[in-house]
């Protein structure tokens, strides 16, 4: 059986994780998830990278917006408003409270977010095996000018959701990363993997962060197996959000070739760019990068499925 182990964080990768299952059903997918997008809200822990790929996989998702449950409700939210509370800008959902509230009763009992994660997940059924990237506290900021001309660091949600990252990213700290130890399970799955893909998810604040974790950078690189990505960038543009943004924050072109420098060929073998970046195929294999162009919009399941197969044959020729 193959086993396959993929770095995800946020509706990209959730969306790729759909599609993999399809083109390689009878794999063993290990998930790697980011936690550096968890924040506290009305005395909750809330995983929302986590939740997106359950939710995803196990058939709850708002299939429109690729976050939060379908058929959600707000009646918390309003009643929460209606008393004052805030903050009003993030919209949890009835149905989406109870996860959070499950999940905050669990860690309160003294479980970790990988064991929580895993009972979470024994309902939803999802058909990989999801591991938090970390047990330990990791919140992702973002640095910003604050009013008075100096700075400021805002929680990542808070610049994402709030601020709709309309003011420029100074710099992009995953606070917590440096002292954090990878959930248990991730290290070993990594060292039994054959292949590991990055998703086209955010290279900086959801597989980035997860490459922060100390020792998970090492394991993928020590694994000596076939390590392929795919660009979330076609056309000198994210696919969707606002990567461009985050990129820009550590001095990375918004370009598919300049994300694969970014990852570098220490770490990343090959790398999948759309029909549209063809011209990039050569800057890429030049640093060392095998490369091949191919449709990467993920416009339905089945299109989807074919970017998995195209990256799981990339990395068929990287071991040959």
């Amino acid at each position: 059986m193959q086993r396959i182990v993929v770095l995800a964080g946020g509706i990209g990768g959730a969306r790729f994780l759909r599609g993999l299952k399809e083109a390689a059903p009878d794999a063993e997918i290990t998930v790697v998830g980011n936690t550096g997008d968890d924040i506290h809200l009305f005395g909750l822990k809330v995983c929302p990278d986590l939740d997106t790929v359950m939710y995803t996989l196990g058939g709850g998702i708002h299939e429109e917006q690729g976050w939060g449950r379908a058929d959600e409700t707000f009646t918390v939210k309003e009643e929460l408003a209606a008393y004052g509370v805030g903050p009003d800008w993030f919209g949890l959902g009835d149905r989406d409270f109870a996860t959070h509230i499950v999940r905050t009763q669990m860690i309160g009992a003294g479980y970790p977010l990988s064991a929580v994660t895993e009972a979470l997940c024994a309902r939803w059924k999802p058909g990989v095996r999801l591991l938090p990237m970390t047990d330990d506290r990791v919140e992702t900021h973002v640095v910003i000018e604050a009013e008075d001309g100096g700075r400021k660091a805002v929680h990542f949600q808070e610049y994402w959701v709030r601020l709709r990252a309309s003011v420029p990213a100074q710099a992009v700290i995953p606070v917590g990363a440096e002292q954090a130890k990878p959930a248990p399970g991730v290290l070993e799955a990594l060292g039994e993997a054959d292949v590991v893909l990055f998703p086209p998810s955010n290279p900086v604040v959801s597989i980035g962060t997860i490459l922060a974790v100390p020792g998970v950078r090492e394991a993928i690189a020590d694994a000596g197996v076939p390590v392929v990505g795919l660009s979330p960038v076609i056309g000198g543009a994210p696919v969707r959000g606002m990567a461009d943004r985050m990129l820009a924050a550590i001095g990375v072109e918004t370009t598919a070739a300049a994300v694969a420098g970014h990852y570098g060929s220490g770490l990343l073998d090959g790398w999948l760019v759309d029909t549209a970046d063809s011209g990039a195929v050569p800057e890429v294999e030049a640093a060392g990068i095998r490369c091949r162009a191919v449709p990467l919009l993920m416009t339905d399941v089945e299109a989807t499925a074919r970017m998995a197969r195209e990256a799981l044959g990339l990395a068929e020729e990287v071991r040959m």
